[in-house]
């Protein structure tokens, strides 16, 4: 069985079957363009609690605001102790 990533299908948000994790992909991403900060911090709280909801062990939560037009960028990693939780909560955010 040849080794691989545990890489989505765009199309259908799901795996091929024989993807080994390999713990190699730990990182969630997220970013969106919010109209006030008010809205990207309180997204930031829920997605926070998503991610605490799924680790075993703390997840390295990394999040910046950014000032753009139109209102605030919010980009944030979530990094997981496993590949299987960082799928599981990406899975949960579908």
């Amino acid at each position: 069985m040849s080794k691989c990533s545990a890489d989505e299908t765009p199309v259908c948000c799901c795996m091929d079957v024989g993807t080994i994790m390999d713990n190699t992909d730990c990182t969630a991403s997220y970013s969106r363009v919010f109209t006030n900060r008010t809205d990207a911090e309180e997204t930031l709280a829920a997605l926070t609690k998503r991610a605490r909801d799924v680790e075993s062990e703390p997840c390295d939560i990394k999040s910046t605001f950014t000032e753009v037009e139109g209102g605030v960028q919010l980009d944030i990693d979530f990094v997981f102790a496993c590949e299987a939780e960082t799928l599981i909560f990406q899975l949960g955010l579908r």
